[in-house]
């Protein structure tokens, strides 16, 4: 599968080279391009966190720049600064950059920092598939929540809820970031505002999957992929 890609910078010349860089690698796909930080902002800081993975960012924009966007981000994102200038190449890794790019720069720079997005992105996966549980804080207290309690995650405005065996807990956290660190051996997304555990699934009806009596939608564009889950015969 693809890594869904956004590229925010205020050079024209800048995001035609890497669309064409983009267009050129089979494990990448352009899903967003945009010529400012605060037009990239309004996308990423919706409440349902658009399908991005790995983010090209300039870090000179006028009006906000690529540093201010990335200290405003809730998620957590593969962020490659561009720059004209080797001295903001600190300033990015202090951010926590993936990697930084100085233009101009050739195909094979471009490579080498995708491929480490990449890595890093399959790092996180393999991780996630090896941890039981989770610790979230709700009500003043920190929670411990065993994974294969969990029943589905809803959104809620700026929060999500963690449906369990045991009852709820409300998160001040987002969706894709929720998403990003559960195992996807066990949970997937099957609408913009459920994550289901497909181990709780009792049935499907009305392109509805039931948990626990709760009918929950499965949104078209997620819909193949919930069948390939289900096994159906």
């Amino acid at each position: 599968m693809a890594l869904k890609c956004m590229v925010v910078d205020d050079d024209e010349l800048a995001r035609l080279m890497i669309r064409k860089y983009v267009e050129k690698t089979d494990f990448l796909e352009l899903t967003h391009e945009l010529s400012s930080g605060i037009e990239a902002s309004n996308i990423l800081l919706q409440k349902d966190n658009p399908d991005v993975d790995i983010i090209f960012l300039d870090v000179e924009m006028p009006e906000m720049s690529g540093i201010e966007l990335m200290e405003s981000l809730t998620s957590d994102y593969q962020v490659i600064m561009i720059t004209s200038a080797e001295k903001y190449a600190v300033r990015a890794f202090e951010k926590n950059a993936t990697d930084y790019l100085v233009k101009p720069f050739s195909y094979g720079r471009f490579l080498k920092a995708a491929v480490k997005a990449n890595e890093t992105l399959e790092n996180q996966r393999k991780k996630a598939e090896t941890f039981h549980e989770l610790y979230v804080k709700s009500d003043s207290r920190i929670y411990k929540i065993w994974l294969e309690n969990i029943l589905f995650i809803e959104a809620m405005a700026d929060y999500v809820i963690f449906n369990t065996v045991k009852g709820k807990h409300i998160v001040h956290h987002t969706m894709k970031g929720i998403e990003k660190k559960l195992p996807g051996s066990m949970f997937g997304r099957v609408h913009r505002s459920y994550i289901i555990n497909f181990d709780k699934v009792e049935y499907f009806e009305d392109m509805n999957v039931v948990i626990n009596d709760k009918y929950i939608p499965v949104g078209v564009s997620y819909r193949e992929k919930v069948f390939d889950r289900l096994n159906m015969l």
